[in-house]
């Protein structure tokens, strides 16, 4: 090949262009203007740009819609991909590959050719219908993502009543992420809010607003029932019990959680209270059944078919534990193991019981009086290691399985009665709605004998002895799904010296939840870096256990819509919701060949 022909040939070069960004900073009269039209013309898009000129031309990729933009700014950021053709002697065509970022090169195992054409090809969805086909060694069930809510969803007015907060900004953050490809919105619904002033008397308007506002977005709804507080977490938009069950509080400290020390937690009722008729008459489990069958009756026609997933609170942020490491008031801070949260007056009682029913009326004086405090470690701790009356002790196991199935017991009478109240929308597939239960992601010390951290929280789980195993069997019973956290955690982002597993505990839950029970996954880090979006694509998809039914994502905010997390985000939501994980086979969208040269449809990417 000649000089001349060589530069040239090498000189042929294409950029293609991808959206990355939708940001709601820009004038929302923009924004909700593209959205509108991206809306009513459908999903299957490519945006097609002249090299020579300056204006852009949107059209179906199999024609027929065109919408001119003029100098639209800021609303859609392009990033440029320079490909230089190989220095082949065969004719080449142009393959279109969907427009979904890719995360690193090594995602497409495919190299790309350019062709001496006239136009760039944008895709704006990786879903046009000739675009792509996944390569069978990469076909992976679908996992539909859910964003959960932003926390200051509501807001007070001047009249002190609330609202939702920025009610255009919330519409267009959902048909963006609609447009993205989220499955569904995970709402928190709070016992504080809904039963806020008197017992038995509900109001659901501000859910009935949110519902409606999510549906008509082409959204679904994963529901989360909490029955517990957030205001240790976030003071300023947090939410408190009930108004009636915190006046009951300040005359019984008991009905919360307390530690060795007599420090109360009031996030949420100790499960010591589940049985005593404390609340008005009621019992705290009957305070629970009445708020879910409420809840079920005045959404009825959204079940099954809007609302496809339902968690039911069970302990602090939701989540099935003890309150062993309180956030927000100074009390522990990781990689503290925690303290036991056992000495409210019910559930001494309740101990003192249980050790005369094996014949050891002492072992139901106190707890542990040599398990450290909230920020000891392990090494240290004699319960934890090899200190008399250890956890391996004839009192230690006594101890743990009378804490651990407590936990698990109030558990299961929750989730016995949200079952028996979903049961009648679980046989068609019409109307069928999982219930799920979360539990914690207690990870650091995970790599010691003892799991002291998985200890103080409820979890008897250790080296010795397999915690969760329990945990599915009761799931199992009501057909409820697990909702598990780390996904988006690594083992080596953690100092050795805290013997942290995220991954190790994951695979445990993975492989003991196998073929009997579903998953749910979720992150418990706001995670939007490549490196963490990553993680969660391979763990949705375990090789030790069945792919996860869903991923609910927290949360949204700002940060999701900002140019480089949103070119992040997007690509991971449609490789979740599309079943694609590494490498991609694609078929040509279109091609334009310019007057000299034309496609080759049998050439393939070397």
């Amino acid at each position: 090949m000649n000089s001349k022909k060589y530069h040239r040939k090498m000189n042929i070069s294409r950029k293609i262009h991808k959206i990355v960004s939708f940001s709601l900073d820009e004038p929302l009269s923009q924004f909700r203007s593209f959205i509108s039209v991206a809306s009513s013309a459908g999903s299957e898009r490519a945006i097609f740009r002249s090299i020579g000129g300056g204006d852009e031309t949107m059209a179906e990729s199999g024609g027929g819609i065109a919408h001119r933009l003029a100098s639209w700014r800021c609303c859609c950021v392009f990033k440029e991909l320079s490909f230089i053709e190989r220095r082949r002697r065969t004719r080449t065509n142009l393959r279109n590959a969907s427009m979904i970022p890719p995360f690193n090169k090594h995602l497409f195992g495919s190299r790309w050719r350019s062709l001496g054409v006239s136009y760039r090809i944008l895709s704006m969805d990786a879903r046009e219908k000739s675009t792509s086909t996944v390569l069978e060694s990469s076909k992976h069930k679908r996992v539909p993502v859910f964003v959960v809510m932003p926390v200051d969803t509501f807001g007070a007015d001047a009249s002190g009543s609330l609202r939702i907060k920025r009610l255009k900004a919330l519409t267009v953050s959902l048909k963006a992420l609609k447009l993205a490809g989220v499955h569904g919105i995970a709402v928190e619904i709070w016992w504080g809010i809904v039963e806020r002033f008197a017992p038995l008397e509900y109001n659901w308007g501000l859910y009935e607003d949110l519902f409606g506002l999510i549906s008509e977005s082409g959204l679904k709804l994963h529901v989360a029932l909490y029955f517990h507080s957030n205001l240790h977490q976030h003071r300023k938009w947090g939410v408190s019990l009930p108004l009636w069950i915190v006046e009951i509080g300040k005359s019984n400290k008991d009905i919360y959680y307390r530690d060795i020390s007599g420090l109360s937690n009031a996030d949420y009722l100790t499960l010591g209270v589940d049985r005593l008729p404390l609340f008005y008459g009621r019992t705290a489990l009957q305070c629970y059944e009445d708020f879910i069958v409420n809840f079920i009756n005045k959404f009825e026609p959204y079940i099954g078919c809007i609302i496809e997933e339902i968690s039911v609170g069970l302990g602090p942020s939701g989540e099935l534990r003890y309150p062993a490491h309180p956030l927000g008031d100074g009390r522990w801070q990781f990689p503290g193991i925690g303290e036991f949260q056992c000495y409210d007056k019910y559930m001494m009682e309740d101990l003192r019981i249980a050790a005369c029913q094996v014949g050891k009326p002492e072992w139901g004086d106190m707890g542990p009086q040599n398990a450290g405090c909230y920020n000891s470690l392990p090494p240290g701790v004699p319960f934890f290691g090899d200190g008399q009356e250890n956890f391996i002790s004839d009192y230690g196991r006594f101890f743990l399985e009378w804490y651990s199935g407590k936990l698990i017991c109030h558990a299961d009478a929750i989730l016995a009665k949200a079952a028996n109240a979903l049961r009648k929308y679980q046989q068609t597939v019409e109307t069928s709605v999982i219930l799920v239960a979360k539990i914690g992601g207690v990870y650091w010390w995970y790599q010691t004998i003892s799991h002291p951290a998985e200890l103080t929280a409820g979890y008897y789980n250790t080296a010795l002895r397999d915690g969760y195993d329990p945990l599915a069997s009761m799931l199992s019973r009501h057909g409820a799904a697990l909702h598990i956290p780390c996904l988006e955690m690594m083992d080596n982002e953690n100092p050795p010296s805290y013997h942290c597993s995220p991954e190790g505990l994951l695979q445990q839950i993975c492989k003991i939840s196998k073929k009997r029970i579903h998953l749910i996954g979720r992150n418990a880090n706001e995670r939007l870096d490549k490196t963490g979006l990553r993680q969660i694509l391979a763990n949705c998809n375990h090789p030790q256990a069945e792919a996860v039914r869903s991923f609910t994502y927290f949360r949204m905010n700002e940060k999701i819509f900002s140019v480089e997390n949103w070119n992040n985000f997007v690509p991971f939501v449609r490789m979740m919701s599309s079943g694609c994980r590494r490498s991609w086979k694609v078929k040509t969208l279109c091609a334009f060949p310019s007057p000299s040269r034309s496609a080759n449809p049998s050439a393939s990417p070397s």
